[in-house]
């Protein structure tokens, strides 16, 4: 998440307040990230969404804090009890936390949306604020193709992806942006669906997009992500 990119804060601001339901798909692949939490351990959730990696965090005792730019999306975190002042505003690329101060962090779908400068600069500061041998997990999307997703504004003819992706990663450079700072310990795609609250009609397609996404039919291959695991080495 930038700092310099006004349409950036603006697409995002929007997208996590107004138009929320469009993380209506996402609580497969949190739950996903959650089961690989520790309960009881310092976790920090970059980049909000609804909040249903919070929700899902707290439900297993894990010590959950949050960073987003967006105010509105941090304050109303801040009203769940459990959260308060853990709840931040602020960027990935200058944290307001000490170092050392977290066992794990999660970044979920966040990467893509970073241009280089800041994505080196987030990955050096998670590396800071990661306690030794903590970890950095999370998912981006595989194999985007930017321009299916290429839109242009009616007001001003400025064109721009649009969930504000600024790049499309693979294994191999997702492997070597994450290397740069960590121990790489698993970068691999995944398809994630929300198997335990959808019914057996969702749960059929979801498994028809899951075999085409794997034989990178269509615009299928879209549906899935990368999971990465990385750890903070001495």
């Amino acid at each position: 998440m930038t700092g310099e990119g006004l349409n950036q804060e603006k697409i995002w601001d929007h997208f996590q307040n107004e138009g929320i339901d469009s993380f209506s798909q996402s609580r497969g692949r949190l739950e996903f990230l959650v089961d690989r939490l520790a309960p009881a351990s310092r976790v920090l959730n970059i980049g909000v969404g609804n909040g249903i990696l919070e929700s899902l965090a707290l439900a297993r005792g894990i010590d959950v804090w949050s960073l987003d730019p967006s105010e509105r999306a941090i304050e109303r975190l801040r009203q769940t009890a459990a959260m308060r002042d853990k709840a931040m505003v602020g960027y990935s690329q200058a944290m307001p936390f000490p170092d050392q101060h977290f066992d794990a962090v999660v970044m979920s779908e966040v990467l893509e949306h970073l241009d280089d400068a800041v994505l080196a600069q987030s990955l050096r500061e998670v590396r800071r604020v990661l306690r030794e041998g903590g970890r950095l997990l999370g998912t981006v999307p595989a194999r985007e193709v930017l321009s299916q997703s290429f839109v242009v504004c009616p007001h001003c003819s400025e064109g721009f992806h649009r969930w504000g992706h600024q790049r499309s990663f693979d294994i191999q450079s997702l492997t070597q942006a994450l290397g740069a700072e960590f121990s790489v310990q698993t970068v691999a795609e995944h398809f994630f669906i929300d198997w335990k609250s959808v019914g057996a009609w969702k749960k059929l397609q979801g498994l028809v997009k899951q075999l085409l996404s794997w034989r990178g039919i269509g615009t299928y291959g879209a549906c899935r992500n990368i999971y990465f695991c990385v750890r903070k080495a001495g």
